[in-house]
């Protein structure tokens, strides 16, 4: 599992670049709220870990409150 922030581009007038990053902004905290929300980790630490691409396994992933268990398949 990778976790990070909101990533895009923009390009055009100046105003609209505004716009675009105000927007990217706000769903950077957007996703950083239901991150803490969600997983019972601070906001502190989801901000740090989102600062860029954060990687975890499937353990790391259950222990951080993203992942509930590990699936494993049968082999047929």
């Amino acid at each position: 599992v990778m976790i990070h922030q909101p990533s895009g581009g923009t390009r055009g007038m100046v105003t609209d670049q505004e716009i675009t990053l105000k927007e990217a902004l706000r769903l950077k905290q957007l996703l950083r709220d239901i991150m803490a929300k969600n997983t019972g980790q601070k906001l502190e630490k989801i901000h740090e870990d989102m600062e860029r691409d954060f990687w975890m396994n499937s353990k790391e992933s259950i222990k951080y409150g993203i992942a509930d268990k590990i699936i494993t398949s049968t082999p047929k």
